[in-house]
């Protein structure tokens, strides 16, 4: 109900069924080019697609387009201040945000779940694109249930130099869904006085730079009450340089991030415990729910992150804690009262920093499929469409196993016939090898080695990898010319880095 209504408020109900499509989102109209929003809440989703398509790191600020704000309203305060000789204190006291807006992440939730395959793509590629953090379990109120995003990420490929090709000035490029990286995870159980989304910023950033990756409770409209989203986990990506000056963390790293409270998403928990090398539980106060921490199937080291501020939180109870979850003092951060935020930071940096010398656990997001399914959740790959165009390319790709004995089984007309037919081709024109010979048996005789090429070439038949291209490529859904264009990327990939030179 919460999702239907939230989509009838951005005007996206239309969608719910009949899916956004990429010439829907890329299409020019007089919405697309020009700045003015208008005064309809409807227009914000499609405000969002339009900046977050020209990767314009403003697409989250979604303040001030609802319906129900309007500019009179303004006007007659400014009237009213000058022509009433009292001043009106109350209004000191309003919230700035109490006419109808909307949570970043809830436009975000309400277009994904609005658009088709591509768009989720699209969406998530642009994101990367502008440092936001990217979907991994889209929750959907409707069916209580939440999708692994394994399709949507699959086009995101990034850069990077681990330190120990620090030295060599080399680096790893590949599609981030292959790579095998340590995840550290947090989560929130009960109420937390901490802001985990604004630390987790804090953490990802260095002293000169700062980005917003995670949307928090004081950026524009962060403070908004989440209709849809609750149930969330994002995922982004600290990559090093390779410079020890600049690098928070010398080896790459995943960051998960799940939106709401644990105990009432324990699917979206398990999935995270099982991913992680590591998950850091922000909490106030912890009692009977702690029982959710204490499950043997975990594979990830647990660590607790309390706030002082909370006076129940006293030593003892930390370490009768600490007894029940079989945990050491080192697997407990504590906010004192005496620390400040970046001090914390610090502190909390160390901890992930030692987490990752020795991680227990590295996962693929394409790995993270299997104990999705052993979950139950399901993965946005298993569309039929998806899986028609995955059997495509996997008819062409199974069979490049030498990439040089592939192109002379498969491509025969490209092989050593093409070579001399170009080169009958050019001495048609500048006869260099013509010596003493008459110049029109030279020609003739020229032609006579053209037609033979030719019928060497018309005596084979198409190749199978030839018949699967044609099939995918005239195929009306376009899943199946995506899926083929993905599963031949680490192939090119790879080949083409041994020929990259290094970096200097």
């Amino acid at each position: 109900r919460d999702n239907r209504r939230l989509l009838e408020d951005l005007g996206l109900e239309q969608y719910h069924r009949e899916k956004l499509s990429l010439s829907r989102i890329l299409g020019i109209d007089e919405k697309t080019i020009t700045d003015e929003l208008g005064d309809c809440k409807s227009n914000i989703p499609l405000n969002f697609l339009k900046k977050l398509v020209m990767v314009n790191v403003t697409a989250r600020n979604v303040k001030g387009v609802s319906c129900d704000l309007s500019n009179s309203s303004s006007e007659s305060n400014c009237d009213d201040e000058s022509d009433s000789t009292e001043s009106n204190f109350e209004d000191l006291f309003e919230s700035p945000n109490e006419t109808e807006t909307f949570n970043p992440l809830d436009i975000m939730t309400a277009l994904l779940l609005c658009s088709d395959g591509f768009v989720q793509q699209e969406l998530a590629l642009k994101m990367s694109m502008c440092q936001f953090s990217v979907p991994l379990l889209l929750p959907n109120c409707d069916t209580q249930q939440c999708t692994l995003m394994l399709w949507a990420m699959r086009d995101i490929v990034k850069k990077y130099r681990p330190s120990d090709l620090s030295e060599s000035k080399g680096f790893i490029e590949e599609r981030i869904v292959l790579s095998e990286l340590p995840m550290i995870s947090f989560v929130r159980l009960g109420e937390c006085s901490l802001s985990k989304s604004e630390i987790l910023n804090k953490l990802l950033n260095n002293s000169q730079q700062y980005h917003d990756t995670f949307v928090h409770r004081d950026m524009e409209s962060g403070d908004i009450q989440r209709r849809i989203s609750n149930g969330l986990t994002e995922m982004t990506w600290y990559l090093p340089c390779g410079n020890k000056n600049m690098d928070i963390f010398s080896e790459p790293v995943a960051i998960a991030n799940l939106r709401g409270d644990i105990a009432s998403f324990e699917t979206q928990f398990s999935f995270l415990c099982q991913t992680s090398a590591a998950v850091f539980v922000f909490f106030d106060q912890l009692d009977s729910e702690c029982e959710l921490l204490m499950n043997k199937n975990h594979k990830a080291q647990i660590f607790l992150v309390g706030n002082q501020q909370n006076k129940s939180l006293t030593p003892d109870v930390l370490k009768k804690l600490a007894t029940r979850l079989n945990l050491t003092k080192n697997n407990i951060i504590i906010k004192t009262d005496k620390t400040n935020d970046a001090d914390f930071v610090k502190s909390l940096k160390k901890v992930v920093s030692s987490v990752l010398t020795k991680p227990q656990l590295k996962m693929s997001v394409e790995q993270m499929a299997d104990v999705a399914y052993e979950l139950g959740i399901p993965v946005d790959e298993d569309s039929p469409e998806c899986q028609a165009g995955k059997k495509n390319a996997d008819a062409i790709t199974a069979e490049i196993k030498d990439t040089f004995q592939f192109k002379e089984n498969q491509f025969p007309l490209q092989g050593q016939i093409w070579k001399e037919l170009t080169f009958l081709e050019k001495e048609e024109f500048h006869l260099r090898n013509i010596g003493s010979e008459n110049i029109e048996n030279y020609k003739s005789n020229l032609k006579k080695k053209k037609e033979e090429q030719r019928k060497k070439q018309n005596s084979y038949a198409m190749s199978n990898v030839m018949t699967c291209f044609i099939n995918a490529i005239a195929s009306p859904d376009r899943e199946s010319l995506d899926n083929l264009h993905l599963g031949l990327i680490p192939f090119t990939k790879d080949k083409i880095n041994h020929f990259k030179p290094v970096l200097l």
